[in-house]
């Protein structure tokens, strides 16, 4: 018996601990990705984990990119992501056995944006374009003082250089001057205290250290990016390997419930309803 025991004993232990091990991971979430949809994901995780106080959810930025990596690698339960998955992702994805889900989450409009003492009102998407290919060097040549443009940019691993790239250059190259930024809060820095620069940021970070432009006439507004009217609009999404379970899946329909999207409309981007 007592020999029976000693043999029983560390087998027990290794159950106890795998059993420990899984429940405190159920009671985890780990979040990584667009700094354009953290603003949203830690202010619906500081209400939700007020309300389930035994869940902990750990968030992060980096860029879509690095969201759906941490997702495919299994180092994130939800990669947050402000553009849509990429088809080699996909593939990356399937050959390591991960089905990743998008949940549409929030409406947003990329706002171009410059220094407060700069007058221009407007500018084309024809006038974009050029200005962030470099053949257009100079303010004046869009209705501005005579002054050099500043091309300030997004890093290439950004969902939203991505959506700007498709939308507004067309898939032509950045021009290699532009000063590349990590952040949406990284280029509201850099064009609050430039007044020569021009940038673009996700519509829940914009705020009056800077100025916005409208595009084609039309101003970034929710009615405009949710209607479409806004020229440079786009979804945001969370992903999940497969359909969401357990609280993972009760974070994210949190996300979607009636608290959730004012939470989204909050923090300033555009709900869903």
């Amino acid at each position: 018996m007592k020999r029976m025991f000693k043999f029983l004993l560390p087998c027990l232990l290794c159950l106890s601990f795998v059993c420990s091990g899984s429940v405190f991971a159920a009671d985890t979430i780990v979040i990584k990705g667009s700094t354009t949809v953290l603003p949203v994901a830690q202010a619906s995780a500081e209400m939700y984990m007020k309300s389930h106080p035994g869940v902990n959810i750990s968030i992060s930025g980096g860029g879509s990119g690095n969201g759906i990596k941490a997702l495919i690698d299994g180092t994130a339960d939800i990669g947050n992501a402000s553009r849509f998955i990429k088809g080699k992702e996909v593939k990356l994805a399937g050959e390591k056995g991960v089905y990743p889900v998008p949940h549409r989450v929030a409406m947003d409009a990329i706002i171009p944006i410059v220094h407060n003492d700069n007058p221009v009102k407007n500018l084309t998407i024809e006038q974009l374009s050029l200005i962030y290919q470099g053949k257009i060097k100079n303010w004046k040549e869009v209705g501005g003082n005579d002054l050099k443009i500043v091309v300030v940019s997004r890093d290439t691993s950004s969902g939203t250089y991505e959506v700007w790239e498709k939308l507004v250059l067309h898939k032509a190259k950045v021009s290699p001057r532009a000063q590349l930024q990590a952040s949406n809060g990284a280029v509201v820095q850099v064009i609050s205290k430039n007044k020569y620069a021009i940038g673009y940021i996700g519509l829940g970070y914009l705020n009056k250290s800077v100025k916005r432009v409208d595009v084609n006439g039309v101003e970034a507004s929710m009615a405009n990016a949710l209607s479409g009217k806004y020229p440079v609009s786009r979804p945001l999404f969370m992903f999940t390997e497969g359909w969401p379970k357990g609280i993972v899946s009760d974070y994210i329909n949190f996300v979607l419930s009636k608290d959730g999207q004012a939470i989204v409309k909050k923090e300033g981007y555009v709900p869903l309803y």
